[in-house]
């Protein structure tokens, strides 16, 4: 067997961060809560609300969240960091908005122990934190989890890519072992007590869920992560519920700080740049139009030199996966604290965060309109008016979105905005707002055109109502002329007279508005340009098709 060229190259350090994206169902309006307030009444307590980064001493502010900050565009800032502060900023009856982005972690998973194929050595990795990223006015939260290792090969760091972050198995080998995930997955307490283990080699179990719930189950690591949140599908109870927005794979960024990057050859930064859709063992499709232009496509050599000298940091953008690669000898590159691993942790992973979510968003107010259309029937008034509330809902939530949260430009940071041009692109979310945006504006104008009609229907049959109240005005003016004189009647036979004529007329005015549609079909007959013969003539076919 050939020797992969990738396992004598060393990453001294390795950082991986999943960005899981998840859609939370709607909550009661009578709660008049966010899903974040309920998590925080959560009797377990496992997860804690950290507080903004911002509501710290002058002296505690960290340089790292002040570097985030002026990075990005003043609107960006208003989303992440909340609006500014000050005196004579906001009036009283304004007062400052607190960001958007609302941020629970826990603390009792330390390590994360893995095992990628069968025969193969575990690996520890050690986990950085754990979090759940709520975001005001939309039903999203994202799991994010940053673990770090040492001192892997570029072959296993590659496989690790690939492997974890599987929300569930897509198949099964002959073996009975899960394909394309781990195929081992524990959860440690800091005493190493093992918290949760994955289950991808429970064929029956997500075959049998699948089956009852027409959804795929998620893994029982996955599942213990994001308690007290619960799959939308299962039968566990939970107030907080969620659907998977995409498919199993979760988003990724990842940090390697390797050995002389000089000597990674053209196929090992192919597989790295594709890791999220590339299978490890595949042979590369070397005719296919992405390896072709993969460096155009993907790559961003803004700090490449290619050369000794440096620096050579590269920065691989597939969308679903971003992914830094650097010397581990450059102190620069190591740096933690003002360095490209500090960015990639701050900077680069807000960059990222607002891609997904813009795409997540998204996806989320396609699913509504086409389940608002499957819901749809026209022949149930109570139903029409579900769906026009629905519409209306949908793109009141979207006009917020787009004014709140999209936007094309984050950053005046050349480097900062080619990323995230390219890490958009490549996700789609522009032509994704335009679909969706068409989508609600096709919708809106079927509700406008409906009411259009609605309201002409109405004025049709008040005009038939009108004219046939002619001949009630005549009578009663004809009345009026004391054909009939009453003035010295009995009280009570003038109100007899009174209440005969109400209640004829308003019988007369009830059928005519019942009748309304048939006698208008009658009153267009008699108009028409024929002889009094022919329109005669014309009546009783047209009745006769109306009662048919």
């Amino acid at each position: 067997m050939t020797k992969d060229p990738a396992s004598s190259i060393l990453v001294r350090h390795f950082r991986q961060r999943l960005l899981w994206p998840l859609q939370l169902t709607s909550l009661d309006a009578m709660a008049n809560k966010q899903h974040w307030q309920l998590l925080e009444q959560d009797k377990n307590k496992k997860w804690q609300r950290i507080n903004n980064a911002f509501s710290v001493s002058a002296g505690e502010f960290s340089e790292n969240i002040y570097k985030e900050f002026v990075v990005f565009l003043p609107y960006v800032q208003r989303f992440i960091y909340g609006e500014s502060r000050g005196r004579h900023t906001h009036g009283l009856d304004d007062p400052p908005g607190d960001s958007a982005l609302k941020i629970f972690r826990r603390h009792d998973v330390k390590k994360i122990r893995v095992v990628l194929r069968a025969g193969d050595a575990p690996i520890l990795l050690t986990v950085d934190h754990i979090e759940l990223c709520f975001f005001d006015d939309i039903d999203i939260v994202f799991l994010n989890i940053e673990v770090t290792a040492d001192n892997l090969s570029l072959t296993t760091a590659r496989d690790l890519l690939y492997r974890f972050g599987r929300a569930y198995p897509t198949g099964w080998n002959d073996a009975g072992q899960g394909v394309h995930n781990t195929l081992d997955c524990e959860l440690l307490a800091e005493d190493g007590t093992v918290l949760a283990q994955s289950d991808s080699g429970n064929r029956e179990k997500f075959l049998a869920f699948a089956c009852e719930h027409r959804a795929p189950c998620t893994s029982s690591h996955w599942n213990y992560l994001l308690q007290p949140l619960v799959l939308n599908a299962s039968d566990n109870p939970g107030d907080i519920r969620y659907d998977q927005i995409e498919y199993h794979r979760m988003p990724l960024m990842a940090y390697l700080a390797v050995d002389e990057p000089l000597n990674i050859m053209r196929q090992e930064w192919l597989r790295l740049g594709l890791v999220a859709t590339l299978h490890p063992d595949e042979p590369l499709p070397l005719n296919d139009a992405q390896i072709i232009d993969f460096d155009n496509l993907y790559c961003y050599d803004r700090y490449w030199a290619g050369s000794e000298a440096g620096p050579n940091t590269r920065f691989l953008c597939s969308g679903r996966a971003f992914i830094v690669v650097g010397d581990a000898q450059e102190s620069y590159f190591l740096n933690n604290e003002r360095g490209i691993q500090a960015q990639f942790r701050h900077q680069y992973f807000i960059m990222f965060l607002i891609s997904h979510f813009h795409r997540a968003a998204l996806l989320i107010f396609s699913d509504r309109l086409v389940d608002a259309i499957h819901d749809l029937d026209m022949r149930n008034p109570k139903s029409v008016r579900k769906f026009r509330q629905r519409i209306h809902a949908n793109f009141e939530e979207f006009l917020r979105f787009t004014h709140r949260y999209w936007f094309d430009e984050l950053s005046e940071r050349p480097h900062m905005q080619a990323l995230h041009h390219m890490c958009a692109k490549h996700l789609g979310n522009v032509a994704l707002y335009a679909e969706v945006k068409d989508e609600l504006h096709d919708m809106s104008q079927y509700l406008d055109s409906d009411a259009q009609r609605r309201q002409s229907t109405t004025v049709v049959r008040l005009t038939v109502v009108t004219t046939f109240s002619l001949i009630g005005t005549v009578a009663t003016g004809f009345l009026g002329m004391n054909i009939i004189s009453e003035a010295d009647a009995p009280v009570w036979l003038r109100w007899s007279y009174f209440a005969l004529t109400v209640i004829g007329a308003s019988v007369l005015t009830f059928v005519t508005v019942m009748k309304s549609k048939q006698l208008y079909d009658f009153l267009d007959v008699l108009s028409e340009g024929r002889s009094f013969k022919n329109r005669v003539a014309m009546l009783w076919p047209a009745r006769k098709n109306r009662r048919t």
